[in-house]
């Protein structure tokens, strides 16, 4: 199966790029092709059986946007894996746990002018469901490996949220668990193409005033215990 594998930021995909020190990632991850497409570059890589397509998008609902659809358009791409981190919205959450979405939203698309809830647009909806079969998988990886892998609604904007009045609007809007900046917009794309994805966050902050200094100082760590189980997931998918 022609597989993408996608993040917002370099630091999101870069130990699928290389080796790790401590952990060999990649030890059966081997790369055959730098493509260079629309302002953006695009890695294509076999792992056993798969063929990979890795790329991060840059920040935002507009590049994750591109990013994406190029990944389906031109590279072929039969199903989409997103890894990276988020802001914790739930309390229950901390810093390094992991959340599958189960739904994702758009907290920041407001037609309400117009009689219409916050993050829905006309023909569209405000959820986005994923793959259910690789929602599946995942809870299989995370028993495997004894990991308390969370299932819970994300919530997408153009903000890096770290204002406690603004996260707590998100949470009661939405019902969301954690914020980010590119996980909903990549589930329109692969909705409107009918490509099963599948996006999960490795928990970097808790999208209040210390939101800043979380996120530079847990970034590499988060990445790189998301990246892994997708790895993981990769062994189960036929």
């Amino acid at each position: 199966m022609r597989i993408a594998i996608m993040g917002a930021m370099l630091e999101e995909v870069e130990p699928f790029l290389e080796l790790s020190e401590h952990e060999p990632l990649l030890k059966y991850f081997k790369k055959h092709n730098d493509i260079e497409y629309g302002g953006n570059v695009y890695h294509e890589a076999k792992y056993k059986n798969h063929e990979i397509i890795l790329g991060y998008s840059k920040i935002g609902k507009v590049n994750a946007t591109l990013t994406a659809a190029t990944m389906i358009e031109k590279f072929g791409a039969e199903m989409l894996l997103f890894t990276g981190v988020a802001g914790g919205v739930n309390p229950k959450l901390k810093i390094g746990d992991l959340i599958a979405a189960t739904q994702l939203c758009q907290h920041d698309l407001d037609i309400t002018a117009f009689g219409h809830p916050h993050g829905y647009v006309p023909e569209g909806a405000v959820y986005v469901k994923p793959s259910a079969n690789l929602l599946h998988l995942a809870k299989e990886v995370a028993d495997e490996k004894d990991i308390d892998l969370i299932g819970g609604i994300i919530a997408t904007g153009d903000q890096f949220v770290a204002d406690k009045s603004r996260k707590d609007w998100i949470k009661n809007t939405f019902e969301a668990d954690a914020i980010e900046m590119e996980g909903a917009a990549v589930a329109v794309v692969c909705e409107a193409f009918n490509i099963p994805f599948f996006i999960m966050r490795s928990i970097s902050d808790t999208a209040d005033e210390g939101a800043v200094e979380d996120f530079d100082e847990f970034l590499k760590h988060s990445s790189q215990r998301s990246s892994s189980f997708i790895v993981s997931m990769l062994d189960k998918i036929k």
